[in-house]
């Protein structure tokens, strides 16, 4: 009787507390929606990963193979060889990519010239809206062999340097391109949470005698910790990704065995050669993988510092 009581005021409460924000519910509905259509709903096509799909017969006219298809993905070398890129891609991209907005939010934060300051923000932010296929184009037109650097190099007695071609330097310039590009516009959440860090502190540090570095160290990188710690679980949570914009405008069959990943093996079998089935089943098969790096990786963050995602 004590259980049902307390479920009958816990009901009340939440009814009371819909009526009462009733409005902040309305303007969520929206959002709901749009997760449900375009989300949701579409998760019934991964069903073809277990179907011998055929687009005359329809999903619900397909025929069943069970792990077909997955059995198939893991008996072929090609997938290994771009599962492996793509994670070893991606950790270079975690090691060097996501501390450098937090070392620039740090800088920024030093600048005390406020339109210096924000000149230069407004600067670094600009490549955020360059798409990959003219950042493509720009790398092209500085880097292949008629290109301005090897024509620089050519010009003081070097060889021309293969740099689109070559597959030692493609992953270095996938890393430093997708940092160049995204570096400023990753420094807008920190430089967020930095501004809300109570001025009286760093006033406090000087009193004590800490300078700047100890002042960084000791208030501004424990300030930005639980958005650190959120960024780094999320980032984990797409690790299997493979940043198919970036990689599909920039390689070339020539730097397959180095800068061939996931989304774009999917799409070539996919799109081009129109393996749906197989497609469908590599998707699911690291959507899975992500989804466990995501619940073991904020579990961790948890249980080390008591900030996560949920």
């Amino acid at each position: 009787m004590a259980t049902i009581g307390a479920k009958a005021v816990a009901g009340k409460d939440v009814r009371r507390r819909i009526v009462k924000y009733k409005m902040l519910y309305l303007m969520l509905l929206p959002a709901v929606a749009f997760l449900i259509i375009f989300s949701y709903i579409p998760m019934y096509g991964a069903s073809i990963a277990f179907k011998e799909f055929w687009i005359t017969k329809g999903i619900l006219g397909s025929p069943w193979v069970g792990f077909k298809h997955f059995e198939q993905i893991f008996a072929t070398d090609k997938f290994w060889q771009v599962f492996t890129n793509t994670i070893e891609i991606n950790l270079m991209r975690l090691l060097f990519g996501f501390p450098a907005p937090i070392i620039l939010a740090i800088l920024l934060n030093e600048v005390r010239h406020r339109i210096f300051k924000r000149s230069i923000q407004t600067i670094i932010y600009l490549p955020h809206f360059i798409s990959w296929v003219t950042i493509s184009g720009i790398l092209f037109a500085l880097l292949s062999n008629e290109g301005l650097v090897n024509s620089i190099i050519v010009l003081f007695g070097g060889d021309p340097v293969n740099f689109l071609t070559s597959n030692s330097m493609f992953r270095p310039l996938l890393v430093i391109s997708g940092i160049w590009k995204e570096v400023g516009w990753g420094t807008i959440i920190f430089l967020a949470a930095l501004s809300g860090v109570n001025p009286d502190l760093y006033e406090a540090s000087v009193i004590d005698g800490a300078n700047r570095w100890k002042q960084i160290v000791h208030i501004t990188l424990p300030s930005l910790l639980p958005i650190i710690s959120i960024l780094l679980i999320l980032n984990f949570g797409s690790m299997m990704s493979g940043g198919f914009d970036q990689v599909f405008n920039m390689y070339n069959p020539m730097v397959y065995e180095s800068g061939d990943v996931i989304d774009t093996y999917v799409y070539r079998i996919g799109l081009t050669q129109g393996q749906y089935s197989m497609a469908t089943a590599i998707g699911l098969f690291l959507n899975v993988i992500n989804f466990v790096l995501l619940i073991a990786v904020n579990s961790a963050a948890k249980k080390m510092n008591g900030h996560g995602i949920y």
